[in-house]
């Protein structure tokens, strides 16, 4: 059951039932290359707090609501010493609805959320631009560049990106980084590109720490 702090913000003790997807999408030969996994990159709006209805944007952290089994699953990437990196864009700043500060200042809160579950992320990427001003902005591979330019031992072999929509998994493809869609359920377009599907960041990390 999701615990709340003091704000009422969700954060999850475990990870929650299982759901099923066919056996051949979670195969051990489909995972083969988790036994070398270094780095996760991660979305953050549907893959860490829940996703605003479309044209809308998370714009203060009263918005900012953490899904369930999310500090959870971090904690343990963290503990297998696999590095947690979030890449976003995060259109919301070129529309005049927040500042860069006022995310940062979010993030900060989240973090230290986090860290009261013993998790943590250990890096934030964003891409503050509209479209097409960028090299930036997903799927586009700046913000994947911008990593290795800090973490100059980041390959694509040994990473995995993970997200929720067509552009995390183009992102991840167009690197060479396995890709992981959650919440795949309504046979969106992108699906089928990615290499593995599951209902929740939860899963995922369950699949790729088994993998290990």
């Amino acid at each position: 059951m999701a615990r709340k702090d003091g704000s009422g913000h969700g954060l999850s003790g475990g990870t929650g039932p299982a759901r099923c997807y066919d056996g051949d999408v979670i195969s051990t030969a489909n995972l083969a290359w988790a036994a070398d996994l270094r780095t996760v990159f991660l979305d953050r709006d549907g893959i860490l707090n829940e996703k605003m209805p479309e044209h809308r944007y998370v714009t203060r952290w009263e918005e900012f609501r953490v899904l369930p089994g999310v500090s959870e699953a971090l904690r343990r990437l963290n503990e297998a010493g696999l590095r947690v990196v979030v890449v976003s864009n995060q259109r919301g700043i070129a529309k005049g609805l927040y500042t860069a500060a006022d995310l940062e200042a979010m993030h900060a809160q989240f973090q230290r959320l986090l860290g009261r579950e013993g998790a943590r992320i250990d890096a934030f990427f964003i891409c503050p631009h509209e479209t097409d001003e960028c090299n930036c902005r997903k799927p586009l591979t700046g913000l994947f560049e911008q990593a290795v330019a800090r973490f100059h031992e980041i390959t694509a072999a040994t990473s995995v990106m993970i997200g929720d929509s067509p552009s995390d998994v183009e992102f991840g493809r167009r690197v060479g980084m396995k890709t992981i869609l959650v919440d795949a359920r309504d046979g969106r377009a992108g699906a089928e590109l990615a290499d593995l599907r599951f209902a929740s960041l939860a899963e995922a990390v369950d699949a790729l720490l088994a993998a290990r």
